[in-house]
């Protein structure tokens, strides 16, 4: 290669990074109207799922850690999980704890001295279970037997709505004691645990401000979605915005995206109005496995094979559905919008881990040490154990990460972002990505050192909706960006997914390559070979001698129909690096599992962006 054209190389390569991370700040702790805004938005990673020792569930598992704990652990302090010190490698930009608002007033007198109900002689037990098996006999016949009915109703040792409302008083004030604008922003914020019939439901409730309710409400008080979303907007008219975000769909059986409502009725316009108005996100992936796609049901997805967590299905009676994964979700609601005018699935994508440690984003490979106490806390528990009621511990994975793509570093911005839908899900590494879509962009975009500036300009984020072509038969142009982690693999390739509903009403996706490292070539059936495989799975380790450290290109659907809404979303995928159970059989000297992947590909997935052709 001449040296000019290395030199070409190079400033493109400086462009493409300088347009992902354009104007990334590190902010002061100052008030809101002194913290400088960027239109070009800051790329922030959070946490938007955990539980401490205010959800029962993990208080019964060992966990003790209160939410001001979890936010210590947020910015790197060390906490101790399963009688050992532990911390996160890398601090966060924001977080929320989603403690169960069910039995919030039970844990309130639990865990405070004084507090009625305190010398309660069952509270009294719960607070001296220390055998597993034990704990787990009084989580079934207090808990699970109780939650995952239609009607769930509080413990026998509930004491009444003051205790609900000193357990969230003291979720908000931790909240508030740990928010610094500019440096790290924490969401007053909690989870709605609705599971009828053994289905998972789940919504974590994120307010927006300081202005929050007296009480949550919790699946005792709103026993169904449609419920939740009226008391929102009950909240919202008085001045209090929240979002509900559903959590991993591949447990809903079959109804986190359904055809009717909870009482069996179709889905109507103001099903999906007040649907598409409080849900703007869906978790992606989190501990217990990733919800966009499962192998069975696309199996031309070469990577569709990705923690799949096929044992969520021995228990409840969760058996996997095409119709239970985000990517037949999110298709699904084009072809609600065609019917109704407005998509009730119309949502970006977020991630979280689900931890029940108190411990936020636990997400790096090497550094798991499971997510629900002793359950999964040491080595053979993840090899043979499980996690009682929902996986296997071979079967977990590490959760995921929230990026957002924001203007500050501070409550409104990253809310706002969140609903606007700029947003996407890592499985854990921190790559910088960028999706836009517009009519007229250059072809050259991607490379030009004012891109970011430019694709705002001159079309959508990701989460945005292109509308009406300007042009007959013109089909959109995507820009695409990507940088590796910092401290992580580098890049195999960018895919763009797309999903449509055809003429005859049939739901359809389809995965395009679009750029890629290491100067491959598709082979004659349009496959693009593997960019292989450098883990040694005799230490754990990996090199980055192959793939790519930033990839970026512009890309236009070679199948386009002006006539036929469709939506896009970019996944981008790292190289093999080793499994979270690998670094552990290594560490212990131990085998590899022989019915779990040893090596898997670390991904992010932007939220979609919309074609709707009557807008």
């Amino acid at each position: 290669m001449n040296s000019k054209k290395r030199r070409g190389q190079s400033m493109q390569q400086g462009n493409i990074k300088r347009a992902i991370l354009a104007g990334i700040l590190l902010a002061s702790p100052l008030t809101l109207a002194e913290i400088e805004e960027n239109p070009q938005r800051n790329l922030y990673f959070g946490e938007t799922h955990m539980h401490t020792a205010y959800s029962l569930d993990a208080f019964i598992g060992g966990t003790r850690q209160t939410p001001g704990d979890a936010y210590r652990a947020a910015r790197g302090e060390t906490v101790v999980v399963n009688g050992q010190p532990h911390k996160i490698r890398r601090p966060l930009d924001f977080a929320a704890v989603t403690d169960h608002a069910e039995y919030i007033g039970e844990m309130y007198s639990v865990l405070n001295e004084g507090a009625p109900g305190y010398n309660n002689p069952l509270i009294e037990q719960l607070r001296g279970l220390t055998d597993v098996e034990d704990r787990e006999k009084w989580f079934f016949k207090y808990v699970i037997s109780n939650n995952r009915g239609e009607k769930p109703a509080h413990t026998e040792f509930f004491t009444g709505e003051e205790s609900v409302k000193s357990g969230w008083k003291l979720a908000v004030d931790a909240a508030e004691q740990h928010y610094v604008p500019g440096q790290f922003t924490t969401f007053v914020a909690y989870e709605w645990s609705a599971a009828p019939k053994g289905g998972n439901l789940h919504r974590n409730v994120i307010f927006r401000g300081a202005e929050v309710p007296d009480v949550p409400m919790s699946y005792i008080d709103i026993n169904r979605e449609e419920g939740l979303w009226a008391w929102l907007a009950t909240l919202e008219g008085s001045g209090i915005r929240g979002m509900a975000i559903p959590h991993n769909s591949n447990a809903s059986k079959g109804m986190m995206f359904p055809d009717s409502d909870s009482s069996g009725e179709p889905i109507d316009l103001e099903y999906a109005q007040m649907r598409e108005h409080f849900e703007r996100a869906i978790e992606m992936m989190q501990v217990k496995g990733n919800s966009e796609v499962h192998r069975t049901f696309w199996a031309a997805d070469e990577f569709a094979d990705f923690e799949n967590a096929d044992s969520i299905q021995n228990s409840s009676g969760r058996t996997y559905a095409r119709g239970n994964f985000v990517r037949s979700g999110v298709t699904r609601g084009l072809a609600f919008g065609q019917q109704l005018g407005i998509n009730p699935f119309k949502l970006g994508f977020v991630g979280g881990t689900d931890s029940h440690n108190g411990l936020m984003s636990d997400v790096d490979e090497d550094n798991f040490v499971g997510s629900h106490g002793p359950l999964d806390g040491s080595v053979q528990a993840r090899r043979e154990g499980n996690v009682t009621g929902w996986i296997d511990g071979k079967d977990l994975s590490i959760g995921a990460l929230t990026a957002v793509w924001a203007t500050s570093n501070t409550r409104p911005a990253i809310w706002d972002a969140i609903h606007a839908r700029e947003t996407y899900a890592t499985s854990g590494p921190r790559m910088a990505v960028r999706f836009f879509g517009g009519w007229l962009y250059d072809e050259q975009l991607h490379s030009q050192a004012d891109a970011i500036e430019r694709a705002y300009a001159g079309g959508v984020p990701m989460g945005g909706d292109m509308g009406k072509a300007p042009m007959r038969n013109r089909a959109p142009r995507f820009m695409v960006m990507a940088s590796k982690d910092a401290l992580g693999a580098n890049l195999d390739r960018i895919q763009i997914v797309k999903g449509w509903v055809s003429a005859e009403g049939e739901l359809k996706d389809k995965v395009f390559d679009v750029v890629w490292s290491d100067e491959r070539k598709p082979g004659a059936d349009g496959k693009l070979p593997a960019v292989g495989n450098t883990v040694d799975l005799t230490t754990a380790t990996y090199r980055n001698s192959i793939g790519a450290s930033q990839l970026a290109t512009m890309w236009q659907d070679p199948e386009f129909d002006p006539a036929i809404p469709a939506l896009y979303y970019a996944r981008v995928l790292e190289i093999p690096t080793p499994r979270w159970s690998t670094y552990d059989a290594v560490r212990a000297g131990l085998p590899l599992l022989e019915d779990v992947p040893a090596t898997i590909q670390e991904r992010a997935w932007s939220s979609p962006i919309w074609y709707t052709p009557k807008n």
